[in-house]
């Protein structure tokens, strides 16, 4: 990723965090945060990753008002930014924080020396990885340069060039 998309996609992320804050006012979208914003090469769609705090009707109603929401912002940030063409933007969700939460209940639980509840038991474990032994037909490493009687490299030198020189 090139410098401008960086630079692109952090004021896009700032811009749309702060155009829900202040210009958006459906009541459906509550506690939402723009956690990201990744451009393609041409500038000419965005994803905007949001995180939705809430049950799972009201993350559902949220997306829904969002989704329906994008193309005001995207009107509304063209004046603002000084870019040749507004990319399109599309909406994703990011249920990153819902897996980490997750994941730390679920060591919580571990942790105290109970099974997790939502986690199906399982007879049986992952095998533990052993070194490989080696068989009949493996590639044997060569080496890379091998050096002559003398200790020095076995290539040979262009005409012209001299050791140490990078060229002539």
């Amino acid at each position: 990723m090139s410098q401008r998309t960086e630079r692109v996609d952090e004021l896009l992320r700032q811009e749309i965090g702060r155009a829900l804050e202040r210009e958006v006012a459906d009541p459906r979208i509550g506690f939402v945060t723009v956690t990201g914003v990744e451009t393609s090469p041409d500038l000419s769609h965005a994803w905007v990753s949001v995180s939705v705090i809430g049950s799972t009707a009201e993350r559902k109603e949220a997306v829904r008002a969002l989704r329906g929401a994008m193309p005001f912002i995207q009107r509304s940030l063209g004046p603002r930014l000084r870019l040749r063409r507004m990319p399109k933007l599309e909406l994703r969700v990011d249920d990153s924080v819902e897996r980490g939460t997750r994941v730390l209940r679920l060591l919580d639980q571990l942790e105290a020396g109970r099974m997790p509840e939502d986690v199906p038991a399982v007879a049986e474990s992952l095998p533990t990885p052993v070194r490989r032994l080696p068989h009949d037909g493996d590639a044997v490493e060569a080496p890379s340069e091998v050096a002559d009687e003398g200790g020095r490299s076995g290539g040979r030198r262009r005409r012209g060039t001299r050791p140490g020189r990078g060229g002539r």
